[in-house]
């Protein structure tokens, strides 16, 4: 048994939670009480897991963090298969320069991805079969060459589903580009990832309620409502945190 949890310690799949030298490089979020559970804020790099709804306010909670990692590295940040049209007027006004930001949609963009590597001498033979895989497998496909080239701050993804040897794939290649990797995931997909930090999240009022599900280093959390009022107060006050994403109309 020794051997066993040794052996997972060493893949990074099991941790201790009062294990300090887990612990994560923070980038404040932009919000005070998300940093205070998260001793700093968010991981600088490594992966990253939220459950969520979709357009609840989960990319908007994310606009301060992702304007401190491009403006400190200097690289891009790369969206990966977003469920709505992404709004630059609402990514620029947070802050986000979007001639270093790129988006892929895995199915019309393929060229997006082989620019990305041929960018970064990466083979043609490699670009090319891309084309072979399905969409999905195009996306994780995406989001671990992105990683890899060393040319991302960080690597968002929604994914229709991840398995624990994609997530494995991801992180390996987050740590290889000192780069982080955030994941979208529907809020019924439990399946318990190796991450450098999972959180939920759910609508309220004033913004989002968090729950810190998993944190290196850490032990869980209670649920904490995070206030976006100050930063978005007219959607806080029509009692909704809703996405910069451009809705049909």
């Amino acid at each position: 048994m020794s051997a066993l949890l040794d052996q997972l310690t060493r893949r990074q799949l099991l941790w201790h939670g009062d294990s300090q030298q887990l612990a994560y490089q923070a980038v404040a979020s932009g919000y005070p009480e998300l940093d205070q559970q998260l001793a700093g804020g968010l991981p600088a790099t490594g992966l990253i897991d939220i459950q969520t709804d979709a357009g609840i306010g989960e990319l908007r909670l994310l606009l301060p963090y992702l304007q401190q990692q491009q403006q400190h590295s200097q690289r891009l940040l790369v969206f990966i298969a977003p469920p709505a049209e992404l709004s630059a007027d609402m990514l620029a006004g947070a802050g986000l320069d979007l001639s270093q930001l790129l988006i892929i949609t895995p199915g019309q963009q393929a060229a997006a991805t082989a620019n990305v590597a041929a960018r970064h001498k990466k083979s043609a033979e490699k670009n090319q079969s891309a084309k072979k895989f399905s969409v999905q497998q195009q996306a994780l496909w995406a989001a671990e060459q992105c990683l890899q080239s060393g040319c991302c701050a960080t690597v968002l993804l929604w994914p229709a589903a991840i398995s624990l040897a994609q997530a494995r794939r991801l992180q390996l290649a987050a740590e290889q580009g000192a780069a982080s990797m955030v994941v979208f995931r529907n809020a019924s997909q439990t399946l318990s990832l190796p991450v450098n930090l999972s959180i939920r999240l759910q609508p309220d009022p004033l913004g989002l309620q968090v729950t810190v599900l998993k944190r290196k280093g850490s032990w869980p959390a209670a649920p904490f409502q995070v206030n976006m009022q100050q930063k978005w107060p007219a959607l806080c006050l029509s009692g909704t945190s809703g996405e910069p994403m451009r809705r049909a109309g």
